[in-house]
C-alpha cells in the first residue's frame, strides 16, 4: 500500500479506537438520546459514523445517487454490538479496496453523484476528515448536552 494511504489509514485506525471506547462507555439506551429534535440521536449517528469507510468506499469508485440510495437503504444497526461490528467491517472492507490501488488508480479522478471531483487519494483524506468530524460530534453531544465525558485521548 502506498505510503501515504498507510498514514490516513493510522488516523482512521486512531479515531475508530477512541469512537470505539466512546461506545464502549455507553448504555443501549444512550442511543435513543436525541439532543436536537430533527437531528441525529446518538444511536442514529453511530449508525452513520459505521456506514462511512463503506459508503465513502463506493463514492471513492463514483456510485450513482441511485446505488447509494440503496446502499443506505441497507444500513441497519440498533445496538452497539451492531454498530461496532459494521465499524470495523467497513474499515476493513474500504482498506483492502484501498490495498488493492495501484499508483495510477490512486491519482485517476473519480466524480461524486452531486458533482465533486477528486482523485481516489483525495476521497480517502476525506473520508479521515468525515469519521473525525462525526466523532466530534458524538463527543460534543455526550459531553454538552448529556453531561458523560468519555474522558478519553481524541489525538496521539
Amino acid at each position: 500500500m502506498n505510503m501515504y494511504c498507510q498514514s490516513a489509514f493510522h488516523q482512521l485506525e486512531i479515531v475508530i479506537a477512541s469512537i470505539s471506547e466512546m461506545v464502549g462507555q455507553l448504555s443501549e439506551e444512550d442511543l435513543t438520546l436525541r439532543p436536537t429534535e430533527g437531528k441525529y440521536s446518538i444511536g442514529e449517528l453511530l449508525e452513520h459514523i459505521a456506514a462511512i469507510p463503506a459508503a465513502d468506499g463506493h463514492i471513492t469508485e463514483g456510485a450513482s445517487k441511485a446505488e447509494m440510495e440503496h446502499f443506505y437503504e441497507t444500513v441497519s444497526m440498533k445496538t452497539k454490538d451492531e454498530i461496532l461490528e459494521r465499524l470495523f467491517d467497513n474499515f476493513a472492507q474500504l482498506k483492502a479496496q484501498f490495498e488493492n490501488y495501484t499508483e495510477e488508480h490512486l491519482y485517476t479522478e473519480t466524480t461524486s453523484w452531486w458533482g465533486v471531483t477528486n482523485t481516489r487519494f483525495e476521497w480517502l483524506i476525506q473520508t479521515v476528515a468525515h469519521m473525525y468530524h462525526h466523532r466530534g460530534q458524538l463527543h460534543a453531544m455526550l459531553v454538552h448536552t448529556y453531561k458523560k465525558d468519555p474522558e478519553i485521548l481524541l489525538f496521539e
